[in-house]
Parts: C-alpha cells; structure tokens; sequence
C-alpha cells in the first residue's frame, strides 16, 4: 500500500516543477520575443502535460484499488482454505504402500483423485523404463502454472490453489514436490531397470541350473536303488496272510514298493517344480505378484481347511459325546432285549421272539435321533446347498423305495402277529414249506421238493397263511383221506377198515381217536372220509403217504372195492378190480 502512495507522490511533484519552469520558460520568451505562436504553443504543452499527470494521477490510484482488492481476495481465500482443510481428506499420492504427498485442489474439470491417478501413472511409466537420467525431472514455470517435467512427460501441474492448501508459493511446492518425485522414481528405476533385468535372467538360469540338477539326481537316486531296496525288502518280508487267504506275496510286495517308491519319485520331483517354479517369478517385480497368487492356490485352501477344522472342533466334542452317549444306550438295550430273548428274563406280554425285531426297531429310533442331533452340528448344515441336497435325497429315497418301505412295515407287522416262526411249516397259496429264513423284506419258504421259494412280506401281509406247526403243537392236525365204496358194502365194515388202517399208521395220535365221516351218497357210491389227529406237521407227506397205502392194504386184503373210478354195479363178467393175490377165495 505504501508504495503507490509514494510514487503518486513524486510524479505530483515532478509536474509541479515542470509547471512552474514552463511558466518562467513562457514568460521570459514572451519578455524576449513577443511571440504570439511561440506563447502558443507552450501553453499546448503545458495543458499536454496536465493532462499527463492527470491520467497518471486517475492510473496510480486505480493501481492501488486493484492492489487492495487483490491482497482482500487473497486474504479471503485463505481463510476459506483453512476453514475447509478442517473437513476435506485430500487424495493421497500412494505408490506401492508410501504415500508421496496429498493433493486438495482440482484443476479445470479434473478432481483430486484423477489428477492422483495420472500422477501416479506417470511415475510408474518413467520409473519403470529401462534407462533413466537425474537431470530428466526439472520444473517448467508457466504463466498460471508451474509443471514438474519428466523428459517430454508432464508428471504435474502445481497452481497457486495447491500452494495456498499448503501455506506456500507455488514455486516453492512445486520444488518440494519434484524432490519427492524424483526420489520415487529412482527408487522404481533401482527395482525396474536394466541391471535389475538383467540379475533377474541371471538369478532364472541359476535357478534352472539347480532345478535340472536335483531332478537328475532324483532320478538317479531312483534307477540306483530301487532294486537294492527290493531285494533287501523281499529277504525280511513274508507274505502277507488273513487266515487262509494271502493278501499280499512275494511279487505282490515287490510291485507294491516298485509302485510306491516311483510315485515317491514323483512327488519329489512335483515338489522340486513347486518350490522352485515361483521363484522364477520372483526375479522380476512385474511377475512377483504372481508368485503369491501361485503360492495362494494352495496355501489359502489349507488355511481355510484348518481354520474350518480348528472352528468345528467344540461341535466335534458335542458330536463325540453324544454319539457315545447313544452308543452305550442301545448296548444296554440290546442287553436287556437278549436276556429276553434267552428266556432269563420275562415280562408279561412281551414274547421272546419280539426281542430281535424290537432291538432293531429301537437301535434305528435311537440313531434316528442322534442324526437328528446331531445334524445342526455339522459343517455348513444351514447352507441352503446342503438343506436343497438332503430334501432332493430324502425325495429320490422316498419315491424309490414305496415298496420296500410297504415290505418293512409289513415285516415289522407279522413280527408282532407272531403268524409264524422259521422252522414251521405254513401254506401260502398253493406252495406249503418250511420258513428257513424272515427278514424285514422278504420270507423264504423250502417246499417238500427242496425248493426255496422267497415271498415279500407285503405279498404274505396280504394273503392268508396256514401255520401247520402251530395247529399241531397245540392241537393236532387231522390228517384225513376220501375213499368211494359201492352200495353193496355196508358202512360199518368200512369204518372198520378205515380205522383199523389209521391205526396202523405211524405218528397217528391215539388220543383223540380216529373217527369216520360219510360224507356223500353219490349215484355209484357212497363217499367216506377217515380222519386222523397228528403233532408231526413236518411229516404230514409221509403219514398221508403211509395212511392211504394201509386202507388200500386192508380194503384189498378185505375183498372191498374201491368205486373210483366211477365202477357200474353190474359188471357183465367184468374182473374185480382188486389186485391179483389180495381177492379172498371162495373156498
């Protein structure tokens, strides 16, 4: 402000000297020449000259007005400057985790935060050149901008915003920041630069020296002993046996370890090419990143899996205990159901027979329950993947087996209708046999013939069954036969002959007696039935067998006729149809 003051000052007094020596000029020509044009033209000058002063007067004092009003606008944008660097981050300069310096201002339509992007870029083109000098980074001043220069590339502008933001020229900014950048850039140059190339294709082939070295030492390690090893192997070894059968012989045990020893081999050489591979990655910054991705490939599933594993743990502990929670509960069930099922322990209602079938049903509720328990504990159970799995099993299950299921519950039904057990003789159908073996599916049934036969246990639910071995335990099976006698012959001599052939018969109960029925009175004949008690079920063929070759025995031997087939009473001297030998004389 002083300053034009000053100035304004010295040009007032200039035109007050020159004004009074114009005059004294003026009047001395005029004393001296009278001159009228010469008085004119001075007083042109004269007027020239206030007119001078007067714009250099209107010029000085608009000078000063621009001067105030320049410091006032300066004044008040630093104020507002430090008023926002209270609540305005900046962007930061950050190249490879150092952060170089902080930008607050755009410039034109380029933010902060683009004008770091290109910035860094830059930086990183020059830094990772090939060749690089120091004198290369110098300051360019501009009009309204200082640039910081790499060679031909413009690194960054810095404006009188940026020095205002840090309480400095921008001159002296744009210094301070070329000494940082060029720094960074000679740090890069030392990473990325040619002698750092070429140490790295130095550091590959050494390392690919080594890499081959081992492998053919692996390899000949391999040729060298693999029989040797055999040999010494095979001279301490037997064969490997489980009772009679021989796991594992001689030559077996030799192509075992042949086997085992080159897959040894390769996994060696697989972990060589491991190790060393990524350190061919290492030897130039551009690929190094690969390295750890390469690494991370295996390393980050190994963590995840130990860190899954070491994460389960505490639910593993609930799983153990209470897996053997359950199993010593159903060991104690199955205790209980065997005593039961030996007959040392009874209970009133409960067969011995239902303790089997009841152990399983209980044993599956029990472990039933323990999945169910167990099932929140597992791994990734709440994921929608798993729960969307186990529904699509349980489904498939569900529709594929309609009718196994159908054959268990049937099974688990006649275990408690108790209908038979293995060893009775049943009739199922047309097909009679003993039950050789029941199972939650299915029966088998061993006929006369030997033939087994296997019945699903929905089939045998739905259809009556016969148990013979019951009937006779417990009351006796009446074996029983039809024989047709003409009505020449009286009913009581039949009787007879059929009682007396029943009693002839093996297995044939006393008590209660035989009895005879007659059962029709047909055009040719008379019908009558015999009828027998027996308790031998599984001998029912034989006595059938032996009791109706008896009646033939004693009806032949009697003289008596058997009407079957249909036999006309008047025979037109027709032989008797009575074995040769059997027919009473008439003497």
């Amino acid at each position: 402000m002083r300053k034009p003051k000053t100035l304004f000052l010295l040009l007032l007094f200039l035109c007050v000297a020159l004004n009074g020596w114009a005059q004294d000029a003026v009047a001395d020509s005029l004393a001296s020449q009278n001159n009228d044009s010469l008085v004119q033209m001075l007083r042109s000058q004269i007027q020239e000259m206030q007119m001078q002063s007067l714009l250099m007067r209107e010029q000085l004092e608009r000078t000063g007005e621009s001067a105030r009003d320049d410091s006032l606008r300066l004044a008040r944008r630093k104020e507002r400057i430090d008023s926002l660097r209270r609540i305005t981050p900046g962007a930061p300069l950050v190249i490879d985790g150092d952060t170089l310096f902080v930008l607050y201002n755009r410039i034109g339509g380029r933010s902060p935060e683009v004008r770091v992007e290109n910035i860094r870029e830059t930086i990183k083109e020059v830094g990772m050149q090939l060749t690089f000098f120091a004198d290369s980074i110098y300051i360019f001043e501009g009009e309204f901008t200082t640039d910081v220069m790499a060679g031909e590339h413009l690194v960054m502008s810095v404006t009188d915003n940026d020095g205002l933001w840090q309480n400095m020229s921008r001159q002296q900014l744009a210094e301070e920041y070329k000494t940082i950048i060029e720094a960074k850039i000679k740090e890069l140059h030392s990473e990325y630069g040619l002698r750092q190339k070429l140490l790295g294709v130095l550091y590959v082939i050494g390392s690919m020296v080594v890499l081959g070295l081992l492998i053919w030492a692996t390899n000949w390690c391999y040729r060298r002993w693999r029989y040797r090893l055999l040999r010494k192997l095979l001279r301490r070894t037997q064969p490997l046996t489980i009772k009679d059968y021989e796991v594992l012989n001689l030559h077996r045990q030799g192509v075992v370890f042949l086997t085992g020893f080159n897959v040894l081999r390769y996994l060696i050489i697989l972990m060589l090419l491991f190790f060393f591979v990524p350190m061919f990655f290492t030897a130039f910054p551009e690929t190094k990143s690969f390295t750890y991705t390469f690494f991370g490939y295996f390393w980050n599933p190994f963590v995840s899996i130990l860190q899954s594993v070491l994460g389960f743990l505490p639910n593993f502990f609930k799983i153990v205990v209470i897996v053997v929670c359950f199993r010593y509960l159903v060991k104690g069930i199955h205790y209980l159901m065997n005593e039961i099922g030996n007959g040392n322990l009874k209970i009133n209602g409960f067969y011995a027979d239902w303790a089997s079938p009841t152990y399983v049903i209980l044993r599956f509720l029990l472990y039933s329950f323990m999945l169910v328990m167990i099932w929140p504990l597992l791994p990734n159970s709440d994921s929608q993947v798993f729960q969307g799995v186990s529904v699509f099993i349980g489904i498939i299950v569900s529709l594929g087996s309609s009718s196994i299921i159908g054959n268990v519950m049937a099974g688990m039904v006649m275990t408690y209708m108790r209908p038979f057990h293995v060893g009775d003789f049943i009739k199922y159908g047309d097909t009679e046999g003993f039950v050789i073996e029941k199972t939650v599916l299915v029966t088998r049934i061993r006929t006369r013939k030997n033939d087994v036969i296997t019945i699903p246990n929905s089939n045998l639910m739905s259809s009556q069954t016969t148990n013979y071995t019951f009937s006779a335990k417990n009351y006796g099976i009446i074996v029983h036969t039809k024989v047709t006698i003409g009505y020449d012959m009286q009913w009581q001599v039949i009787r007879d002959l059929l009682l007396e052939a029943a009693h002839k018969t093996s297995h044939i109960s006393k008590k209660p007696e035989p009895f005879v029925c007659v059962t029709a009175l047909d055009d040719f004949y008379v019908e009558y039935e015999v009828n027998a008690y027996t308790h031998r079920s599984e001998l029912l063929a034989a006595i059938y067998s032996e009791l109706r070759q008896n009646i033939l025995d004693s009806f032949h031997s009697n003289g008596v006729e058997i009407m079957s087939p249909h036999i006309f009473a008047h025979r037109n001297n027709l032989d008797v149809q009575i074995p040769q030998g059997q027919y009473p004389s008439k003497d």
